[in-house]
């Protein structure tokens, strides 16, 4: 039989009451980027972002129509992309 482990609710505590000196229940997050790939992914995410708010003022500027917009979806979702991975470290 398996022992059970005490969750807290709402509190994001666990509890092993079988647990071995020195375990620890929550795990440490470390960052498997370094510093400076954290920087350049940021880096790219801002570049990407303005890049596409460019190409947007362009197509709105030059009245294309609408759905040529569309593809610039993928454009911000690559912006986001790298903001977040800068972000999270991961």
């Amino acid at each position: 039989m398996k022992p059970t482990i005490l969750r807290l609710p709402f509190s994001g505590l666990y509890i092993d009451p079988f647990s071995q000196d020195g375990e620890e229940g929550d795990e440490i997050c470390v960052a498997n980027i370094s510093p400076r790939e954290r920087q350049l992914r940021l880096r790219f995410g801002i570049n990407q972002f303005f890049l596409t708010l460019a190409v947007l003022g362009a197509l709105v500027a030059f009245d294309v129509d609408p759905l040529w917009r569309l593809p610039l979806l993928f454009m911000f979702w690559a912006s986001a992309v790298g903001y977040f991975q800068a972000r999270d470290k991961t």
